[in-house]
């Protein structure tokens, strides 16, 4: 053969290899890629919590989810958890090193949904599945839990009702509503559930969408409601969660009110305060939320994703946001909590101790609710 041609066909065999292995090493990729959900080995689970001001995420929803995924998955299991401290840029930036750090599955509990779905979607490119906890985070997740919101908003206001009427107050009374944050989609639906109820029943003197569920913006807003309406113009206020109920308590006290005085005041959370707060007679109630059942399920859909398993045996229905629809869920059924309620919950998973309730501030009050 001609030396130039010799060259030639030299030429094109080595570019020929270079193309086969160029091509087998873009079907590695995809394999890789497409194996990130079947993975048999120890896996890492990205956990991503939002806020530490409500109790609940550090004291329940992080041990009961950690003790979980390694009852599942092993305690070679690798967990990576951060906290975005009621911040939706920085629960942005962890995402973003949980996917840099190619965990195998992320459960997002967000502080924003919109905000946080470039990152959901970022995962989803990278082959990493994501579950939204407590919160439906916009963007292609692949799995939902929480609770049945709309009825947790059903609840607060029925026991709002049931509070009014224990207190004897004529005609249609007058309420202050505290919802929740706008960037939260479940602030809507307790709100949402919470109207089905009310309407028509109160008067609706003024209401609030909380920014960041603060209860220091509570606090503000309903001394604001009591400059506007009078104190003695407010017969209840339905609030969306304890920590604002804190809030409004005080500015109640603030006010004048004591004891058995102080207007009906809802909550959700079942946090320690609020429930010391229940038995004392200053909050009407609080919904518990069944936290083992919830971070169960979470738990049980990332481990499944990340091995790349079927998920119809932990969803019970489906859900859709604004950008996904049919969504594999499990929805936890949320249970009101009033003075009568705490006995029965008082040291199982997801709620607190009598040592913890009943110090001595309030051992009185756990006397006379039969807590020993």
């Amino acid at each position: 053969m001609h030396a130039s041609l010799r060259r030639v066909a030299l030429g094109t065999a080595a570019l020929s290899l270079v193309a086969v292995s160029a091509a087998c090493g873009s079907a590695d990729e995809a394999d890789d890629k497409d194996s990130k959900g079947k993975k048999d080995g120890s896996l890492t689970i990205g956990l991503l919590l939002p806020e530490n001001q409500t109790a609940r995420y550090e004291r329940f929803d992080k041990p009961l989810m950690e003790k979980k995924i390694k009852e599942l998955a092993g305690d070679d299991t690798k967990i990576l958890y951060s906290n975005a401290k009621q911040e939706a840029s920085l629960q942005q930036q962890q995402a973003d090193t949980m996917i840099t750090k190619k965990v195998d599955a992320l459960i997002v509990d967000a502080v924003d949904a919109k905000s946080i779905s470039s990152s959901v979607k970022k995962a989803d490119d990278r082959g990493i599945p994501v579950v939204a906890y407590d919160r439906l985070a916009e963007g292609p997740i692949k799995a939902y839990t929480s609770v049945d919101n709309p009825r947790v908003g059903k609840i607060q206001a029925t026991s709002l009702l049931k509070a009014l009427d224990e207190k004897g107050v004529k005609g249609k009374p007058q309420v202050v509503m505290m919802n929740g944050s706008v960037t939260d989609p479940n602030a809507k639906m307790y709100k949402d559930g919470a109207h089905s109820v009310l309407d028509g029943k109160v008067k609706v003197g003024k209401e609030y969408d909380t920014k960041e569920w603060k209860p220091e913006n509570a606090n503000a807003n309903m001394k604001g409601a009591l400059s506007a309406l009078g104190k003695n113009n407010v017969d209840g206020v339905y609030s969306a969660n304890d920590g604002m109920a804190g809030g409004i308590i005080t500015a109640l006290k603030g006010a004048g009110f004591s004891g058995s005085d102080i207007p009906p005041v809802t909550g959700q959370d079942a946090e320690l305060n609020a429930v010391q707060r229940v038995l004392a007679g200053e909050q009407y109630m609080s919904v518990y939320k069944p936290y083992v059942p919830e971070t169960s399920a979470a738990a049980e859909f990332a481990v499944a994703l990340a091995r790349g398993e079927k998920l119809d045996k932990i969803a019970t229905s489906k859900t859709d946001s604004e950008s996904e629809k049919g969504v594999p869920s499990k929805i936890v059924t949320p249970l009101p909590l009033t003075q009568d309620d705490v006995k029965k919950y008082v040291g199982k998973a997801g709620f607190f101790s009598q040592k913890e309730i009943c110090t001595a501030k309030f051992q009185d009050a756990c006397d006379k609710a039969g807590i020993k």
